[in-house]
């Protein structure tokens, strides 16, 4: 056996089905696992708690994975998780309105280490941890008989492999190498998706819901989509009627994806403007040019990768949010987001109260945003939720 043995007081999260034990917690390791190895996880008194993998090199020294001591962590149990989490999707994928879902979400479907996002006919995989590494072929095997795609994709290109031990690797897992751009559907729309070379597996479906209620308020509108990435908030808007877009990023892949987008829905390029540019910089030309929008969206990347860079990530994201409040007259509407698990809501809500008093703005929450239900939170682990949003109105 290779057993786990944690420090007397050091047990609580894991009693309390916290996925993750850290080393610090660790007070005895027996029967040297190797890492990726499934051990079991006792008490300072030697009660069971769990089992987990194993890694002797990463912070989160165990991942756990079964908390109750009849069960055998072998293939038949990897297959039932993954049956589960997929089947907990189906009633997401609606022909001719949505073909495009989060699979698995790692630590919220028990399957730490591992993402499976499915885009129309294709899977794109992501794997964090050495354990699910060794395991990756069952993984496979499951998907193609549950979904039976015409192939299965890696992009397991993640820093968080580093902590692993674990080289960066993309490439075919499966069936038939992806296009450069595959057609998908979302919300009704159809989108042209990199799966291979695209920014984390291809697309951001965990903001399938949100585009869609910021789009109920633009129709006849001028709005404003920075971090438009490949036309998510932008497509939603034309979609709703809005009377014409701006979109900003700074990626020269996400504003011709983006482009082609607009035409394959047959959206107008005339009143569609894309602009390839860093955000903060182009929101000051825009305040120098005295521009107004009647909705601005904010979506930018992960500002607090950990509780360490939460005030310094604090500080940017008020600065992004007052530029883009000086945008704003009275009555327009902002609708912006933090990816940062670090950055809990309140601390969000504060950031834009900051952010409103420098520019000079008096505000109101009028809706909060959330991440969907196939990025569900487990109420053991509140750090899986990383997305939030707030739909601010300037009075």
């Amino acid at each position: 056996m290779k057993n786990i043995i944690l420090n007397k007081g050091k047990d609580k999260a894991a009693w309390q089905l916290h996925p993750w034990v850290f080393s610090g917690a660790i007070k005895r390791i027996d029967g040297a696992p190797d890492n990726g190895d499934v051990v079991t996880v006792f008490n300072a008194e030697n009660e069971f708690i769990a089992f987990g993998l194993f890694h002797d090199s990463s912070r989160v020294a165990v991942r756990l994975l079964e908390w109750h001591p009849d069960q055998q962590i072998n293939e038949q149990w990897w297959r039932k998780r993954i049956q589960k989490a997929v089947e907990a999707r189906r009633h997401l994928l609606i022909e001719g309105k949505n073909d495009t879902a989060r699979l698995i979400f790692a630590e919220a479907d028990f399957v730490p280490g591992l993402i499976v996002d499915k885009y129309a006919d294709y899977i794109s995989i992501q794997v964090h941890a050495a354990g699910v590494e060794r395991i990756k072929d069952v993984v496979i095997d499951e998907l193609n008989k549950l979904l039976s795609p015409k192939g299965i994709y890696e992009r397991s290109d993640l820093k968080s492999r580093e902590h692993e031990g674990l080289p960066d690797t993309n490439g075919l897992l499966f069936g038939e190498l992806p296009p450069e751009f595959v057609e998908i559907i979302e919300n009704g729309i159809r989108y042209q998706v990199n799966i291979i070379d695209g920014q984390k597996s291809g697309f951001y479906c965990d903001q399938r819901e949100n585009r869609a209620l910021t789009a109920q308020y633009v129709k006849g509108k001028k709005v404003l989509d920075c971090f438009c990435y490949s036309g998510g908030f932008t497509l939603n808007a034309f979609h709703e009627g809005a009377a014409s877009v701006t979109s900003v990023d700074s990626s020269a892949l996400a504003i011709e994806t983006l482009r082609r987008n607009i035409l394959l829905n047959g959206y107008s390029e005339e009143a569609h403007v894309a602009i390839q540019s860093d955000v903060n910089k182009q929101l000051k030309v825009f305040a120098e040019e005295q521009q107004k929008f009647d909705v601005i969206v904010l979506d930018p990347p992960k500002y607090a990768p950990s509780r360490s860079s939460l005030e310094r990530a604090s500080r940017a994201y008020k600065d992004l949010n007052r530029r883009g409040l000086l945008l704003l007259e009275s009555g327009g509407l902002l609708a912006t987001f933090s990816c940062s698990s670090a950055m809990d809501i309140d601390t969000f809500k504060q950031v834009l109260a900051w952010a409103a008093l420098d520019a000079g703005k008096e505000i109101q929450f009028i809706r909060q945003f959330h991440q969907p239900d196939d990025h569900p939170v487990r109420a053991s682990f509140p750090e899986g939720e990383y997305l939030k949003g707030l739909l601010v109105r300037v009075i």
